[in-house]
């Protein structure tokens, strides 16, 4: 097996236990160091674009090109995978808050309200018709 299929395996679980974690200070921090890295990574291959066929090569992948396929398809898959499990959540809580405020509205149930012609009760004042 080529170095670069298992980097690119590594990469891919990488990626699904990083987005499958928590959503805490310290998980937006990998993320926004992941981020600047690739972005730096993206700078260097356009400043230096020889420089992706060397390390192309040195991992196993015959050019450049090839490998920045392979990165760009390791970053939608965990764009991709982010992006479902936030909608996912964000569902889940447009759900319960609907379910919250249709509840809130609804009117009393019809067992509970006191029959035609009956008072609401002593604390009225009222005496019940009959």
């Amino acid at each position: 097996m080529n170095v670069i299929r298992i980097a690119l395996i590594v990469l891919v679980v990488l990626t699904a236990g990083l987005l499958l974690r928590g959503q805490g200070a310290r998980h937006q921090a990998v993320r926004r160091l992941g981020l600047v890295a690739f972005a730096l990574l993206a700078v260097a291959a356009v400043i230096f674009p020889d420089a992706t066929t060397v390390v192309a090569n040195w991992i196993g992948v015959g050019r450049g090109a090839d490998l920045l396929l392979y990165v760009l398809l390791v970053a939608f898959f965990g764009y991709v995978a982010g992006r479902y499990f936030h909608d996912k959540r964000q569902n889940r809580h447009l759900t319960a808050l609907a379910r919250r405020l249709t509840l809130a509205q609804a009117p009393p149930p019809r067992g509970l309200l006191p029959p035609k012609g009956q008072t609401e009760g002593p604390a009225s004042g009222k005496t019940s018709q009959t």
